[in-house]
């Protein structure tokens, strides 16, 4: 029996597809069936190339993309690189060489290990982050986010790693510890820019009704926005015209309050303390605090806080004096940043009365009304004329008995997007004399990334110490003027490629309206990629489809009409294949001992 030679098969087909160009297609065409986009998620171009998770991944695309391709569809199917960010830049700090020289290498053996593996993506509009081609609409995004309030600048906390001089992403904080040196990371304020992506925080939400996603996905996103209807009280400090304001969604067990809790950032922890007695103690609290991250702090199973002794609250509702405390597990850019604690009838504050022998008062009937903690609805009691009254009734009625507000909170924040970071997007912003930003025009895009710098952190933006950047702003503008330095978080780069795909070549718009049109007046037909991105990529990404459409850009607020998750591919020890564990298997390997069929039908 004649040997099947899978290596001259293989190759000589992929040299058939290549010359006649099988996968490329006409963006301004449209097949009997209609058109069809399919969409991966583009790779960070690592070192490392592609290991058969990606495999995995990008050949379930391909299956469907040739499916689709066959009931005549004319199937947009691209690919490209989300090539700026920390995996570039550490690359090249570990072997010092520049980044966009180590890109450009990386990018070629993603091409060549995407030609070999038979994926039919089309290549001839690659979709490249790091390319001026490319960022110079990711600046003019900015620019218009700019003129229309979607960013601004302010001073906020960040993940700030000591050792590496530099912020961190919250994906690269790992057990309170930086990824890379294992530095231990504390919280730092700097000035940052930030989207206001809070205010499409209600449309985020009812969009989701809209598409074709895993539930589970969508419920994780609800919850990452995390809408609360409540109530904002205030509680007198005595003796003192300052006020503690807190926001409560059970305005029904404000009878139950038996101390209020600030988050050690709050801005009223500076100012009471100078008030109490163990002032120094409060202090070295909250230098501990900083050492931890919001997620820890929320997620942390053991509670810690401190007393301001000497300083008290008045409950509004019965004139009642109650301690403050000052604990991390109440976070300053939650709600007010300061909440009114009910031990009776909420988990966290029975924790916390718990340890610190704090009384608890119930002040709720419920089913469940015997345990410690109920934590249900019911009817009031212990609460005074409102003895009886059910506990919906009873919110609204306390929050106007106090003189509260009905409001509504969000667990969401605002964006984060400066890095000072050398491998990123520049910011196109300038600043006057008087410190007043200026979006730099565009006419002057691609603000490009200057080459003159170092581009190993030391704690200050590489960009800062560019004499290019700095004669290339007073060229431009004048004398006085400085330019901005931080560089732009990679998920800005990310958040909205797909909308460039079918317009690569334009230089003149970042997608022409009529290709826009032809193919996302549903958004992306199928979207395929990690869950893992559920809250950072999938998030900001749908934040750019909703602000683009306010601004008359897109035509659909949802930029994905289908999603789905590949999964993950495990090594033998059940462990998830990725480069960080060292546990990867290389596809050119397999390919070359089995064939691209055979690997290709194995990973399905």
């Amino acid at each position: 029996m004649k040997k099947y030679d899978h290596r001259a098969v293989e190759q000589k087909w992929q040299k058939v597809w290549e010359e006649q160009k099988i996968h490329q297609i006409d963006k301004d065409a449209t097949g009997k069936a209609g058109n069809f986009y399919i969409l991966d998620m583009f790779p960070y171009p690592s070192a490392d190339g592609l290991h058969m998770g990606h495999t995995e991944s990008y050949t379930a695309s391909d299956i469907y993309y040739r499916f689709k391709r066959m009931q005549g569809f004319n199937v947009l199917h691209p690919q490209g690189f989300d090539s700026f960010g920390l995996p570039a830049e550490n690359y090249a700090i570990k072997t010092g060489t520049q980044p966009a020289i180590t890109t450009a290498k990386n990018m070629e053996n993603y091409l060549h290990q995407w030609k070999i593996l038979g994926v039919g993506h089309d290549l001839s509009n690659l979709a490249v982050t790091s390319d001026p081609a490319y960022y110079k609409w990711t600046q003019w995004l900015f620019g218009q986010f700019f003129k229309n309030d979607l960013v601004y600048k302010k001073t906020d906390k960040v993940n700030w790693c000591p050792s590496c001089n530099t912020i961190l992403a919250n994906e690269q904080v790992e057990d309170e510890k930086c990824e890379r040196c294992k530095s231990e990371v504390i919280q730092k304020d700097i000035p940052a820019w930030f989207f206001r992506i809070t205010r499409f925080a209600d449309d985020l939400i009812a969009g989701l009704d809209t598409v074709d996603w895993p539930e589970a996905t969508k419920k994780k996103q609800i919850h990452w926005i995390g809408k609360s209807e409540g109530s904002e009280l205030d509680f007198a400090v005595k003796d003192s015209e300052k006020k503690i304001t807190v926001f409560t969604t059970r305005a029904d067990t404000l009878f139950g309050v038996t101390y209020v809790v600030l988050a050690p950032e709050h801005p009223l922890v500076d100012v009471l303390k100078a008030r109490a007695t163990n002032a120094d103690e409060v202090t070295a609290y909250q230098t501990e605090t900083q050492k931890k991250t919001e997620l820890t702090r929320l997620e942390a199973k053991e509670k810690t806080g401190v007393c301001l002794k000497g300083v008290v609250a008045i409950n509004p509702v019965n004139n009642e004096e109650v301690p403050v405390w000052v604990a991390d597990y109440v976070i300053a850019r939650y709600g007010t940043g300061a909440v009114m604690a009910v031990p009776a009838h909420d988990e966290r504050d029975f924790e916390f009365a718990e340890k610190f022998d704090l009384p608890k008062r119930k002040v709720i009937d419920t089913p469940h009304s015997n345990e410690a903690c109920a934590t249900d609805y019911g009817t009031l009691c212990n609460s005074g004329r409102f003895d009886g009254t059910l506990s919906d009734l009873a919110k609204k009625q306390i929050t106007r008995e106090v003189s509260g507000r009905i409001v509504s909170q969000y667990r969401l924040r605002d964006w984060s997007v400066s890095r000072q970071r050398y491998w990123g997007c520049p910011i196109p912003i300038v600043y006057d004399k008087d410190g007043n930003a200026h979006y730099v025009g565009d006419e002057n895009l691609p603000w490009t990334l200057p080459t003159d710098v170092d581009f190993v952190p030391t704690g200050t933006a590489p960009l800062a110490k560019s004499q290019e950047l700095k004669d290339r702003v007073t060229k431009l503008f004048g004398e006085g003027f400085t330019p901005e330095v931080d560089t732009l978080d990679t998920f800005v780069d990310s958040s909205w490629y797909f909308y460039r795909y079918p317009d690569t070549l334009n230089e003149k718009e970042f997608c022409s309206t009529e290709r826009m049109n032809r193919w996302l007046s549903n958004g992306v037909d199928l979207y395929i990629g990690g869950a893992e991105h559920t809250y950072m990529h999938l998030l900001y990404a749908r934040f750019f489809g909703h602000a683009l459409y306010s601004m008359g850009y897109a035509p659909t607020k949802e930029p994905f009409k289908k999603l789905r998750h590949q999964g993950m591919v495990n090594d033998k020890e059940n462990r998830k294949m990725s480069k960080s564990k060292g546990n990867v298997v290389n596809p050119n390997d397999m390919v070359d001992r089995y064939g691209a069929d055979a690997v290709r039908t194995y990973m399905m």
